[in-house]
């Protein structure tokens, strides 16, 4: 009999690249992970991870029982919806990805939250970019995500992906105290060439919104600085090493030697609430959804401005 969470832990392998990335989405060790595959392979009598210079790949075996896997786990997911369905209350654990200024600005309430009134609901917090989450709720790696989009690049919605909306998040041009545009009551996107930028990598969707809108602005955009975390965009600004647009959400109070300037129209992003349809009647699900709506309006009103 094979054992299920040894196959969820393959199936974790299989979907996130590595060990040490499984091992972090399951909330294991990567020595447990490592374990578990290890007492599968001895139970199949098959070789499942095979070295790869410094890390593993999986096997042609080993994928196709990792495919096996996943639909054992969606077996599972759904016996587990009908009772909670059946309980009528949220329940069991429930894995959620954010992408990293709605980890630090809107989950830690919402979270929160949903543990005074629920105590049975079980919620796991994972920090995830959305151009990687939204793939891993499809493939069933995490319960719900949250995610955004820009409005020049409208969030893909997979094949068996619900989503509902949370709210706009506004965004600021911010730039270093003696700046040119420090002071003024607006700036409009025509007016943005020759300016240094500070940015998140290519890949990641604030990067894009930026280039592709420079662009259609009739600018190159000369991006000096890069880097994963806002606060860290801000630090760079505040240092006067160029320009960042920067959304609300989670940034937090304005370092000295910061200005905030709005641009004209004002950039907005979307947030939205992402799972899988198998999944759509888990009270669970339903719950942090409408758990998520409520706290946005509460979140936006005491945004920096």
């Amino acid at each position: 009999m094979l054992d299920l969470q040894r196959l969820r832990a393959l199936h974790a392998v299989s979907l996130h690249g590595t060990v040490g990335a499984a091992a972090a989405a399951l909330g294991y060790t990567p020595s447990a992970v490592s374990q578990q595959i290890a007492k599968l392979e001895r139970e199949t009598r098959t070789v499942l991870l095979e070295r790869a210079g410094r890390g593993v790949r999986l096997t042609d075996e080993a994928r196709q029982l990792a495919a096996t896997a996943q639909e054992l786990l969606a077996l599972v997911e759904s016996a587990e919806t009908e009772l909670e369905l059946r309980r009528g209350v949220p329940s069991g654990r429930l894995t959620i990805a954010a992408f990293a200024s709605a980890a630090r600005g809107l989950m830690p309430s919402v979270l929160a939250d949903l543990a005074r009134r629920h105590p049975a609901l079980d919620t796991r917090l994972t920090e995830i970019d959305p151009h990687l989450s939204v793939d891993l709720v499809a493939r069933g790696a995490v319960d719900l995500v949250v995610a955004h989009d820009w409005d020049i690049a409208p969030l893909p919605a997979p094949t068996g992906v619900e989503q509902a909306a949370i709210g706009e998040d506004l965004c600021d041009l911010l730039v270093p105290a003696g700046h040119r545009f420090a002071g003024r009551a607006g700036v409009r996107r025509a007016e943005l060439g020759g300016e240094r930028w500070i940015c998140q990598p290519p890949g990641r969707v604030c990067h894009d919104w930026l280039t592709r809108t420079l662009r259609a602005a009739g600018h190159e955009p000369d991006i000096v600085h890069q880097a994963d975390e806002n606060p860290t965009l801000v630090a760079l600004v505040a240092a006067g090493l160029g320009i960042a647009l920067i959304p609300r959400l989670g940034r937090g109070p304005l370092p000295d030697g910061v200005v905030q300037v709005p641009l004209d129209p004002v950039p907005v992003r979307r947030l939205y609430a992402l799972w899988r349809t198998g999944a759509a009647r888990r009270p669970a699900i339903t719950e942090t959804a409408r758990t998520l709506r409520e706290h946005w309006p509460r979140q936006s009103a005491h945004a920096p401005h």
